[in-house]
């Protein structure tokens, strides 16, 4: 009976493990936002971002590995709970791809791109002209 259960113990925790790395969500909305990480050497705490409280004090490497973005999306954690989670963001116009670490919150429902990996999924200048994109997004080990 003891192995039974550590068998569906194990079982339950490879669904959870599997079912929480598949969060995703489709046709959401990315606006774009100025954090420049660059110009302020990835300071989490210079750029007034949300998850700094929690990530201010990573390494300059863990900082500065992916581009930026809010989150406000229909599908994943909240809170605290996204704060240096990593998410692929797929133009679905051009199936463009970009990796962005969560570092803010957002109220569009969406997400919020920094500017760099805004401009490097917009590979047709449709985001650009219209000030969003439409994207798929799905949560990624970082």
């Amino acid at each position: 009976m003891e192995r039974v259960h550590t068998i569906l113990c194990i079982a339950f925790f490879i669904l959870f493990v599997a079912v929480a790395n598949a969060q995703s969500a489709s046709n959401v909305r990315a606006t774009y936002n100025l954090y420049n990480p660059a110009s302020i050497n990835w300071d989490l705490n210079a750029a007034s971002v949300y998850c700094a409280t929690w990530d201010a004090n990573q390494p300059l490497e863990w900082r500065r590995q992916y581009g930026w973005t809010a989150f406000c999306g229909p599908v994943g954690p909240r809170g605290q709970a996204s704060c240096g989670r990593c998410l692929r963001v797929t133009n679905i116009a051009t199936g463009s791809q970009v990796i962005v670490r969560i570092v803010d919150q957002c109220s569009n429902g969406g997400l919020d791109l920094d500017i760099a990996p805004f401009q490097q999924i917009d590979t047709n200048g449709q985001g650009n002209a219209n000030g969003f994109l439409t994207v798929n997004y799905e949560f990624v080990n970082c």
